[in-house]
């Protein structure tokens, strides 16, 4: 598989977990230089209608802390090309689990506009910031 100069990959990393990590070791495999755009608290309210169980400034000191990222910075809007605008990665990594959706469709063709790939990453079955929440509360 081609090797990338800069790649960027985006999470929230609410409860870092096992796919976390093999999305993050898989992507700086194909890269010199990874950045991670960890989504701040706010994102994800916007997103996904809930908020964090961790807070954004202990996620983003995880994933900073992590070996194979070499910066992690405020994923402050979901707009894929207002990211590749301030940071100018040649790809953008994300799990398979969102291929051939509407919204990495559209954010793919966009990205290949301005010479930017998108690579899909082997989504880790099983396993789910949300399926830890449910197994806390008590609710699998």
């Amino acid at each position: 598989m081609k090797k990338y100069k800069i790649g960027y990959t985006t999470g929230v990393y609410d409860m870092f977990h096992i796919g976390h990590l093999n999305i993050l070791k898989h992507a700086k495999e194909l890269c010199d230089y990874l950045i991670v755009g960890v989504s701040t608290d706010e994102v994800v309210e916007a997103y996904k209608n809930k908020k964090p169980v961790i807070p954004f400034e202990e996620r983003i000191a995880i994933v900073d802390a992590i070996k194979y990222v070499d910066k992690a910075v405020p994923q402050i809007s979901m707009d894929k090309m207002e990211a590749w605008n301030e940071l100018h990665f040649d790809v953008l990594f994300h799990g398979t689990d969102w291929k051939n959706s509407n919204m990495y469709n559209k954010i793919e063709i966009e990205l290949n506009k301005v010479g930017c790939d998108v690579v899909f990453l082997p989504h880790t079955e099983g396993v789910s910031s949300t399926m830890l929440a449910k197994k806390i509360q008590g609710d699998d």
